[in-house]
């Protein structure tokens, strides 16, 4: 066993599970104040969900092994509660629990991801069980259809997804998702874009309507996320190589350049650039890296960043043309984020990437895997969120909502002014 990469394994996967408290600063302060403890639960009560769940028989969903083409939906009842994980195979390079850990703060992150677009009306219940259905028939599954693949000694696939060994068997080539522009962000966007139309819009819901009340949680959120964010993206190469070397470095390149995109589109829109638009414009180049980071040239990376910035900073107003309340735009950044990430391999990938290869091969199979996991899982949120709703009721009441949810909801209020 390789003690240096295990060390390097476990620290990236705690470098990820900071991500999403990370995340609970990033959305608390983009809320109204009687709103932030409520959506910083939401954050919260992933990591304990999700956490339990992934021991218990989410690991077993997402990564059944198996040989050649795994079965969209199987399951590794070996692996339920994982005590057959427990024993170190002889000439591994990492424990098996070493893997275990970094997939399930993969896990945590995405479902946390979704609660964005619910911000200030819905219910911490409503919202777990919610969360557990969707990460049962969703995120375990498609985890499964893009991470879950072996090599053979010669570099071959031995087994896989249909997204990587399907593909590759099919087309010749495999679909690239280094650390999950597809199971992770178009699968949380698409989601968030459900549960944002079973809800409905805020009260008041306009342009203007609602602002950030601590940037500097926005700020120290994101800071927190691009710190952990090199855990998600270089340790999803599993060993301390090159590999994951290149990866740190796109994951310091495309955010640099996707905020200095975002606050020159703002002040350009709007006359005045934000620290929420900076914070933004990172996250929205941290999202387009993502299944990116090992497949381009730190120059190719700039340009994602410069892209995704750009278009993301228009998208998230997408919601007020076509009137939907995506709160705090998980729609505009992580779901078309993600498609440009997933898409742009398809021109720029190294070696099978249009300008290398000189044909379109790898934008097919990218589109192909972007738009079936998008339409998945918003069709599967769609319905779990309706039922939900209409079951135990998934919002609160508009008088609740006005006047701030914490109370109502957590019986706590995040800030308190003592008068004497």
């Amino acid at each position: 066993m390789d003690q240096g990469n295990t060390a390097f394994l476990l620290i990236m996967a705690a470098l990820v599970l900071l991500m999403t408290p990370g995340l609970a600063f990033f959305y608390g302060g983009l809320v109204k104040a009687k709103s932030v403890i409520s959506m910083m639960m939401m954050s919260f009560g992933a990591i304990g969900l999700i956490g339990v769940l992934w021991v218990l028989y989410g690991y077993a969903i997402a990564f059944p092994g198996s040989e050649g083409l795994v079965p969209p939906w199987s399951i590794d009842w070996s692996a339920i509660g994982l005590t057959s994980l427990l024993e170190v195979p002889e000439g591994a390079a990492f424990p098996p629990l070493a893997f275990v850990a970094f997939q399930a703060t993969f896990a945590i992150i995405t479902v946390a991801l979704i609660s964005g677009a619910i911000a200030d009306r819905a219910k911490f219940g409503a919202w777990m069980v919610f969360a557990a259905i969707w990460a049962t028939i969703v995120y375990f599954p498609v985890a499964s259809w893009v991470f879950n693949f072996g090599l053979a000694d010669d570099g071959s696939f031995a087994y896989g997804g249909w997204t990587t060994y399907g593909m590759q068997e099919a087309f010749g080539v495999g679909v690239i998702d280094f650390a999950g522009g597809t199971a992770v962000h178009i699968n949380a966007g698409a989601a968030a874009l459900a549960l944002a139309l079973v809800l409905g819009k805020r009260v008041g819901f306009s342009k203007g309507a609602h602002v950030p009340h601590n940037p500097p949680f926005v700020l120290l959120g994101a800071g927190l996320l691009w710190f952990g964010w090199f855990g998600f993206n270089s340790g999803s190469e599993l060993a301390a190589d090159g590999t994951a070397a290149l990866a740190w470095v796109n994951t310091l390149a495309a955010p640099a350049a996707a905020l200095l995109a975002w606050l020159l589109v703002e002040k350009i829109k709007d006359g005045k650039p934000t620290s929420v638009g900076a914070a933004s414009g990172a996250v929205a180049g941290l999202v387009a890296i993502t299944p990116a980071c090992a497949s381009l040239t730190p120059g190719w990376a700039i340009v994602l960043g410069i892209i995704a910035g750009a278009v993301c900073a228009l998208a998230i107003d997408l919601k007020f043309k076509f009137g939907f309340d995506d709160s705090l735009d998980v729609v505009g950044i992580h779901l078309v984020g993600g498609l440009i990430g997933t898409l742009y391999l398809g021109f720029f990938a190294n070696n099978t990437g249009l300008i290398y290869s000189g044909n379109l091969t790898q934008l097919m199979v990218q589109a192909i895997a972007a738009f079936t996991v998008l339409i998945y899982s918003f069709v599967l949120a769609f319905v779990i969120g309706f039922i939900v709703d209409k079951t135990m009721g998934f919002r609160v009441t508009n008088e609740d909502e006005v006047a701030g949810i914490d109370t109502v909801v957590h019986g706590e209020d995040a800030y308190k002014l003592e008068t004497v």
